[in-house]
Order: structure tokens, then sequence, then C-alpha cells
């Protein structure tokens, strides 16, 4: 059995999938009652062997008491009057009213005035439900999904290419390469465990080349044999480039184009032009790198008998205005080699999201029909309609993402469903998507956690299930099919989120549909899903040969599986034949295109956005544990040294970002892993972390206020990684920072209750830290604290300080005060008893915040604090006692900082290697979930160099 009763009184086990990245990892849940405990990960499941990263390894305390009372949506509520307060109602008044809404929208302006914005963490069974809700029964195909910002334009590039949405790899095939060619990806943070399988694959064979291709030193690009580091947006001309020079010196294989490709001419006559020289100056890279990559990629690394390479990419490629054509440009490389369809060898696209390949089956895109179907093509939309009992299905295809957000906007939508997705954070130029949220008629934000941003707009909230209480299935990068199974009840009144869409749809049956059988006569989950293997009949991703009793059996399998199969394939296009009308793979003659915003004299700075390797998109989860912020505390934009150094800017000074579409203000840190005239911010800053007051009024909305929404024209996925932007140092004299330990039981909702204090200032950050107790620790050892940063032109009033100050426990008769209103001064402290001893609880420093750096890990370090009284109010710069020096947090679960491995690697002997395992005999960072390992070992070699020296 997959779910497993052990001896009574320990707690109940459970196998399902992680909720996060595309690696598709299994777990074990451990739950006693209604209230999960535990977990680990699944050493049976083959996408993971047990392993899980820092964020899968803490799912759990996501799962807690405290969490959910305190940030999930646990009952429905109507917001009757835009931007004011909710008021709970019954599940059958919700879906009347939502079904009334909806029916008056589709009579009076037709069915195209309604919109469904979906996610790629739904499961497969979830998604399938609303693609014939919206296609089959009101008739639109204004149906998409977030996986549209992650996944699209590897769909294109696969489709133009290869036929289909198929990628041919496995994760095994990591153990058989040679060559990995990484390209957009810094799989170190973005999919940790499939890159602890890379450090063992190098281990295995030291052999294995490593190329890694981003405009930044990654951690991932720490691993690399050779770094690309090139210019954003030039993917395109390096992938031609090194095409050139592969037929330059004869490193095709001419024998496997002949035979399973077409196109070659056009493509070879596009690339002729792209000469080393050039290709080396548009890219900003040394010519002798690109014939290194060719070579190597080619699979000529040395001896006479190829060796397979395999391409590991992301959203460096994806999102972008180029990115069916960054995806198809480096196909393009894999047939031209014969690099696929072969242990080790493939095109490999990693998958953002835990569930946007299920989406995709299912054809849960606006452009898509399910089992891969197209909806240009009318025998397609005939099988879905006979499938599904409908007269016919729509042909026009649907708005996309930014379209339909756009489409709102102008009016055109009147009413919006949103599911487990948070547009208000994710979306880029947030400028258009809220004024798109604010004149929409009607707007239901189903949703798990009520502190997502988007929930401020919602007319109308659904309550629905999350991670531990859902039921289904969700497939992975390599095309594997897991279930996902409940260890808890939902909480509260929250349903399943196929249940709230097809109780909606019944309702809207009754008016679109009168007197006819019901379109969703689902009672479970599976009986959905055996709807969804019958429409996938003879498709290329057919799974007529699956079973939920096979996967309870046999566990997770990959796709195709077809009737009679015993098993999937694990990698495909073996045989060379392609699922295109003459069986040959295509290649695409597609010109380097610049960036959709290029760098200019108003804008000089190419701003990148990315992954943080503890947290989550929009940190609705991941944001409700203080620990998952010890790696990277704070909101920052980062700069090259010298860019900085040019504009007289110091580390922690706050910098105004600004682009065409809107600004933020944020602190400045160093770094030289970018190259000059960059930035970098991360994409998981949204407003409820990093916002403001802006010069005309506005709310400042986080690192997508300054995102583009300029779109690849062929996938329409925005190129959400890169904007040009200038950035200035901002005046803001007077500043704040106030931060407390505070109880679990209010700490979350406090968070909440300050956030909403942000606006009133022209800056400020909120988020959470925690005191770092090592992950096995037993509960309640791990304490919760809250950070607030602000900064403004003017002093705010008393009152806003005042409640900050109520909010932080500081409100107390034994909290100690100093204040001068005349000089904008005000500070105050809190002292904890603790036998002999006294802890700092919380502090808040306001006008002279220069006490900062002693006052900051007095607090949060738990330093005791009883020699310093009324010294906490003197706002010095310099601290009355000696401290220790405040050291970065490098190791999430057993909470390792930068200081401590530095000074035992002081005493560690031996090659890099023996240095690593004895650094980790006493501290154990990287032993766990293994996510700090490439900043362990970076620091390892920079150790072992100095000694060297």
């Amino acid at each position: 059995m997959i779910a497993f009763h052990p001896a009574a009184q320990a707690p109940v086990q459970t196998r399902s999938t992680c909720p996060y990245c595309g690696v598709g990892c299994g777990v074990i849940i451990e739950s006693e009652g209604v209230q999960i405990t535990g977990v680990r990960g699944d050493p049976e499941h083959p996408a993971n062997l047990g392993k899980l990263c820092s964020k899968g390894s803490t799912l759990h305390l996501t799962a807690s008491a405290d969490v959910t009372r305190q940030t999930r949506l646990l009952q429905p509520l109507q917001r009757l009057q835009r931007g004011g307060a909710t008021t709970p109602i019954g599940w059958n008044t919700a879906l009347n009213l939502a079904a009334d809404r909806f029916t008056r929208t589709i009579v009076e302006h037709g069915p195209d005035s309604v919109g469904f914005y979906i996610s790629g963490q739904l499961l497969t069974e979830d998604y399938y439900v609303f693609n014939k809700l919206a296609k089959g029964l009101i008739g639109t195909n204004n149906v998409d999904t977030n996986s549209r910002l992650c996944m699209s334009s590897a769909v294109a590039g696969y489709k133009l290419t290869l036929g289909a949405d198929a990628p041919p790899s496995s994760y095994e095939d990591i153990d058989h390469a040679a060559c990995l060619f990484i390209a957009g990806s810094n799989a170190a943070f973005a999919h940790p465990v499939l890159f602890r399988r890379i450090e063992e694959a190098r281990c295995k064979n030291p052999a294995m080349k490593i190329i890694v291709a981003d405009p930044r030193r990654t951690d991932t690009a720490e691993q690399a044999d050779l770094f690309l580091q090139l210019q954003p947006g030039s993917d395109v001309m390096l992938f031609h480039g090194l095409l050139h020079i592969m037929l330059w010196e004869g490193w095709t294989d001419a024998a496997y184009m002949a035979a399973h490709t077409v196109g070659f001419d056009d493509l070879k006559a596009l690339v002729r032009d792209c000469t080393p020289e050039r290709v080396a100056q548009v890219c900003g890279l040394w010519k002798e790198e690109l014939f290194t990559a060719a070579r190597w990629f080619a699979g000529l690394q040395g001896s006479g008998t190829r060796q397979p390479t395999l391409s590991l990419y992301c959203q460096g490629l994806n999102q972008s205005s180029s990115g069916t054509a960054k995806n198809a440009t480096l196909i393009n490389l894999h047939l031209a080699t014969g690099q696929i369809g072969k242990p080790g060898a493939g095109p490999f696209s990693l998958t953002g999201q835990p569930n946007a390949m299920g989406g995709r089956e299912v054809g849960g895109l606006a452009n898509l029909l399910s089992a891969h179907r197209d909806m240009g093509n009318p025998a397609h939309r005939a099988e879905v309609a006979a499938l599904w009992g409908v007269p016919a299905v729509p042909s026009k295809p649907g708005n996309t993402a930014v379209e339909m957000f756009q489409a709102a906007a102008d009016g055109e939508i009147k009413a919006l469903w949103i599911a487990c997705t948070n547009p208000a954070q994710s979306m880029p130029d947030q400028a258009t998507v809220r004024r798109a949220l604010e004149r929409c008629e009607f707007v239901v934000v189903q949703e798990a956690f009520a502190t997502a941003a988007t929930c401020d707009f919602a007319d109308l909230l659904l309550p629905a299930t999350t991670w531990g209480e859902k039921e289904g299935t969700v497939t992975n990068s390599e095309r594997r099919i897991s279930r996902v199974r409940s260890a808890v009840p939902a909480p509260g009144e929250a349903r399943h989120d196929w249940r709230i869409a097809g109780d909606f749809a019944k309702r809207l049956e009754a008016t679109l549909r009168p007197g006819q059988p019901t379109l969703f006569p689902y009672p479970d989950a599976e009986s959905i899903w055996l709807e969804h293997r019958e429409s996938t009949r003879g498709r290329d991703l057919d799974i007529t040969g699956l079973s939920w009793p096979m996967l309870e059996e046999k566990g997770p399998q990959q796709w195709p599986l077809r009737e009679g199969d015993a098993r999937g394939k694990t990698r495909l296009y073996e045989d060379g034949v392609f699922p295109t009308p003459d069986g040959k793979a295509r290649f695409a003659a597609l010109p380097w295109l610049p960036l959709a915003e290029l760098r200019e004299s108003r804008y000089p700075f190419s701003l990148t956005t990315g992954r943080l390797r503890d947290q989550w998109h929009g940190m609705t989860r991941t944001g409700t544990l203080g620990r998952l912020f010890g790696h990277v505390p704070e909101p920052v934009v980062q700069l090259h040294p010298q860019d900085m150094e040019r504009r007289s800017l110091k580390e922690g000074d706050l910098v105004q970002v600004t682009s065409k579409r809107g600004a933020i203000v944020l602190p400045v840190q160093a770094s030289s892993s970018l190259g000059l005239t960059q930035a970098f911010i991360a994409m998981h800053w949204g407003s409820d972390t990093l916002s403001g007051r802006s010069s005309t009024g506005g709310v400042l909305a986080g690192a997508n206020a300054l995102t583009t929404s300029a779109y690849c024209p062929t996938s329409k996925q925005p190129e959400l990684k890169h904007a040009a932007v200038k950035v200035l140092k901002a005046e803001l004299p007077w500043t704040l920072l106030a931060l407390a330990w505070l109880p679990d039981n209010s700490a979350l909702s406090r968070l909440t209750e300050l956030r909403k204090l942000m606006p009133r200032f022209e800056f400020a950050s909120c988020v959470p830290f925690a005191s770092g107790a090592p992950l096995e620790t037993a509960p309640g050892q791990e304490r919760t604290g809250v950070l607030l940063r602000a900064a403004a032109h003017e002093v705010p009033d008393d009152a806003t300080l005042m409640q900050i100050e109520s909010l932080l426990g500081l409100d107390s008769a034994d909290t100690l005060r100093y204040a001068d209103r005349r000089l904008g001064q005000r500070r105050s402290a809190r002292l904890e008893r603790e036998g002999a001893s006294a802890r700092l609880n919380a502090v808040l420093l306001a006008g002279d915040t220069r006490a900062e750096h002693w006052i900051k890990p007095l607090l949060q370090g738990r330093l005791p604090a009883q020699d310093y009284g009324r010294r906490l109010l003197m706002g010095s710069a310099q601290a009355p006692l000696a401290l220790p020096a405040a050291s970065p947090q490098v190791c999430t679960c057993f909470n390792v900082n930068e200081a401590a491995i530095r000074d035992t690697l002081t005493t560690c002997e031996g090659d890099p290697s023996q240095r690593l395992a004895a650094l980790q005999q006493r501290l154990h960072c990287g032993t766990n979930c293994g996510s700090c390992l490439p900043q362990v070992q970076r620091l390892v070699r920079d150790s072992s160099a100095l000694t060297a020296a």
C-alpha cells in the first residue's frame, strides 16, 4: 500500500508529492489526527530518492496549527465594497452569487467577457475541470495559467522543432551525460535536488564537462568547467555561433541530419553570418570560449567517439520576448549533432512549477485543447467536443495571461476567476495588472492563503485546500506522473479546487444547458482523471495503460504508457521518429533579435530577476517561516561593486530603481556575480514584503512594478528576465528599523497588520525572521520574529509609530523609551528576563538608525543584554560593549553561518574533498537537505586556495 499506518501511537505516514518546483520530489507526510507533524523525502520516489531541499524539508512547518489559523482562508468571504472589509458567507450563497454574476455577464456581453486565470500548482484534475468549464460549458478559450509565465516558450520550442510538447529526456540521463550544457538556469537554487544529482554524477564521472551560460555567476555557474557570462538576451546569437563553429570544423552529424531532420539549408544560410568574431562581440565572450563550448557540446571532448550532451534550461531562455527562438535554436544544436534520443543526450527543459506539465497535458492554456491537441485544428476540436458531449468548442484562441489582464484593464473582460495564483505579485507590469483588478466588475479569488496580495482585490474569496489535504496527480519535468494524497482533512470550510469549479459549473448549467445532463458528474478526483486518460488515447502522451491502482502499486510512471505497456518510456525519439507529418524533426531558422527593451542613457542598467534558494514564488507558503529568511533576510538590489563605486553608493544605501512602468526603493548590495551595468532583484519580493508610497500617492508593488509585459509573439511568454532601469540614490533622510520576537500564535497576524502600514512611507520592507534552531530540534525551540524597515522624506505622525510599537509589544510599562519630536528621534526597547540574564525582545529605532549595526544582531542573536540598560537608547553607531561580528547564514537546516565555516576550515587539512568532509563532520552544514552545498563548496575552495598560497 502507498499510504501506510505504522503501529499504534505512531504518526500516520502518507506518501505524496512536494508542491514546489517541477522536479516532483516524493515526500512522506507524518500526521497525528488533523495535524501534519513531519515530512521527509520518499526514498522510493525516482525523482528524488529521499532527498528534499530547504523548502521541501520545512513543508510540515508551513502546515502548523499556528500558520493555518493566521494565514489560511478558512471560509467563503464577500467584499461588498472595493477596498472594504470582507463578510463571511456560506458556500451555497457564495457559489450562487458567482454563478449569477458570471451568467449575467455571459448573457449580456458574450462568453469572451469572462476569463479564468489558474495555476501550475493546481493538480491535473483541477486543471481539467477548469478547462472543461471554460471551453466546454461557457464557450470561451479565455482560460490561461501562470505556466504562461513559466513554460510556454519551452512548449513552443518543442512543438516547432520536435513536433510535440514532450521533453525527450529523463533525470537518469544526467548520470549518462559526458557534457551538461546549462543555459538560463540557476538549478542550484531553482531545482536543488536535481542539482544534487548533477553533483553526484560528476563525482562518479570526474571527466564530465559542465558548461553554464548565464549573465550572472550563480552558484550553478560556480560548478562549471566553462562559464559563458553572456550579455542578457544574446542566447540565440550564442547558439547560432556554436552551430557556425560546428559546421566550420566538421563537428555536426550529417548522417543523422539527413535521416531524421528537414530544413537545415535555411538554418545554414542564417548562421553563416554568425562568425566567432561577431558572436563574441554581441555576447561579450572570448572566441576561445566559443570553440571550447562548441567542441564539448558536439561530444568531442577528446576521444574519437561522439559522447552524449544533455542541455538543461529554464526561465533564462523561457521568460523572453525571443523565448521560442532561444528554445528552438538550442534544440537545433542537438539535432545538428545527433544529441537526442540516446542515454545522456537531449534538450531537457526544467519545469518551474509542480504541475505545469499536467496543465499542458489537459490543454489548460488559452491556445491548447486536451491531450496536446491544437485549437486551430478542426479535427482536434471535434474530438474534444465529442469526448465532452458538447456541440463544439470555440475555435478563437483565448487571451493569454498578459492579454487577459490587459483586456480586463480595457474593460473587455468583465468577470475574472483567479485560482491558486497571485497575479498581483507575479505578473509583469503591476500597474496594468492592478488597474485590471480594480476595473474588472467581478473578481473571484479561489485561494488557500488569505495573505496573497490578489485577495485584496477580490469581490468573492473561496477557500481551497492545499498541500497535505488534496487528492490527485501531478506530472514533473521528466513526464513522470505522481500521486498527490491527503494526509489530513481540509481545515475550516476549505474545499478541493476541482470540486469548487465543478459545483460552480453545475449552477451555470441551469442557464447555459437547461434540462441537459451535467458535464461535471465527478464524485472524486479519480473519476476526473479517468476522463482525462481517455482523452489521451492515440496521442503522443497516451496514458491509457496507466491506472490509479498501478500508481498505488508501482509508484510514479512516465508517459507515454499506452494500453498494454508495462511501463512508460524513459526517453523519447530513440528511433529517430518524431511526431510530425513526415516523422522528421524541423530545424528552426529564427534570427537573433535584440531585447524588447534596450539599455539607453536614461535607463542604463539591465535588470535581471531570479529565484532565491529558500523561497518559492510569491512566498505565500515559504514566507510564513522566518527560518527561510536566514539565507537572504531582506529585499535588496544587487549591483557590481564598480557600478556602486562610480555612483558613490555604499552597501545598504537606499536606491530608487526605475523603469518605464514604475519604481521601487530598496537597499543596494554589492555582488561581483553580476556584469557591469547589470542589476539583480529576486522575483519573490512583492508588495507584501517590499512596498511604500510613490510620489503620486500610489502603492509601490514590489519587483514586478519594474518588469515589462512585452512577450514572445509565438509563446506569448513575457520578458520577465529583463528590463532597462536606472538606479539613483534615494534621498530619504528619516529612517526606521523595528524588530521584535513575537509569540508563534500571533507573529504572522501582526506581520500582516504591519504590512498594511507600509504605504505610509516612501520605502518599507517587512519580513519575518527566526532564531535558527536546527531543523530537527524539538517543537518550541524555534522562535519567530518580525522586522519592519522604512524610510520617508518627513517624520510620520506619532499615531503610526505608536501603532508599530503596539504590534511589536513595545507598548508595555516596562518598555524603555526616548523621544525627541523636534529632531524626529524615537527609540524604544524592551528586555525579557531569563533567570539572571536578560535578552532584548523588541526594539524600535526611528530617525537615527545607526545603532542597527549592533542592536539588530544583539536581538536576533539572543545575546545577553542585561549590561546595556538605557544605553540601548543612545543611538550610537558604536556598540557600548564588544559584540561578535554578525555573519550571513549559509546552512538553513543547522543555522551555520559563514564565519563559523571559515573559522572551522582553518583547522581542516587535506584536499578539498577531505576538508569538506571534516567541516561537515563538525558543523553538519550541507548534510541534511544539501541546498547550501554549492556555497559551502565555494568556501572550501576559497580556503584551499588561501592555504596553498
